[in-house]
């Protein structure tokens, strides 16, 4: 249990480092923004200093931003969800002030798309292990759990808000360059962790209760019981069906891990369901 929570950290800081190379090599100095609170504190801290003649970095603004996100998250979501985030901004604050600011190469098409893979890489890893960068992620979490609806449209949603000033306040290329940068950055976070907003687990067992026990102590889904058997063994077993969240995978491969490291899980992706699929405050009947 130690070595998973200390590899999560791990690869939190590497995500945190990855993420202030793409800021400060590639992102902020051609004036492209990177995704989520990230390219919020980029483009607060470039109107401050071009407007108003006031220096604030984007790694302060970024935790800044963070701390409400912080308090949100610490009760809609879970203690250990948002000590991650708070991990993965400090860090991100802390190599932002470390690392130098400075350009790699005068093409801004090139800051971009690099740029955009690399903030990319940074927030997929962290995914991947079920860690968060903080900000969107804490954001989305709970959105998730209220609303039946795809994450991705509060994402474009803020996202749409950064274009459209970043065009208004700076030169139109930036908010088309920008626009290629969270195109390449959502690309990415979708190879590494996943596309899909929801997916079903097929889970054959043969601990089946403790299984179903163990997940539902860790989150509130329905769980289908199916009877099944071994086409070799001619064993009898069982499979839980369960649709899930993108955010809740990663619990879900630890929670049968440890309880049944034999199981064996098929992932499939979910295009649509119908009925009913829990919400915040909603109860199973």
């Amino acid at each position: 249990m130690f070595f998973i929570e200390a590899k999560r950290i791990a690869v939190v800081i590497l995500g945190a480092f990855i993420m202030a190379v793409s800021l400060n090599f590639f992102l902020i100095n051609a004036n492209v923004y990177a995704s989520g609170f990230a390219g919020a504190a980029q483009l607060v801290s470039s109107i401050l200093t071009d407007y108003m003649d006031i220096t604030v970095s984007t790694g302060v603004l970024l935790l800044l931003f963070n701390i409400p996100v912080f308090i949100l998250g610490w009760f809609k979501v879970g203690k250990g969800f948002t000590i991650y985030s708070i991990v993965s901004v400090a860090f991100t604050t802390l190599f932002l002030a470390i690392l130098p600011l400075s350009s790699v190469s005068d093409d801004i098409m090139l800051n971009a798309v690099f740029g955009g893979v690399l903030a990319g890489v940074g927030v997929g890893m962290s995914l991947k292990l079920g860690a968060s960068t903080g900000g969107m992620d804490i954001v989305a979490m709970i959105l998730s759990r209220m609303q039946d609806k795809p994450i991705g449209i509060y994402f474009l949603l803020l996202n749409g808000i950064l274009i459209v000033f970043a065009g208004i306040l700076y030169k139109p290329e930036n908010a088309l360059y920008t626009m290629i940068a969270l195109y390449v950055t959502t690309s990415v976070i979708d190879m590494i962790h996943t596309r899909h907003e929801k997916v079903t687990a097929m889970i054959i067992t043969r601990q089946a209760d403790e299984l179903q026990q163990a997940i539902h102590r860790q989150m509130v889904r329905g769980i289908t019981i199916l009877p099944a058997k071994g086409a070799y063994s001619k064993e009898d077993k069982n499979m839980l069906y369960v649709v899930i969240t993108r955010y809740e995978l990663y619990d879900l491969e630890r929670i049968i891990n440890e309880t049944d490291p034999k199981a064996f899980t098929n992932i499939v992706q979910t295009v649509g369901i119908f009925g009913f699929f829990r919400k915040e405050g909603e109860k199973l009947v």
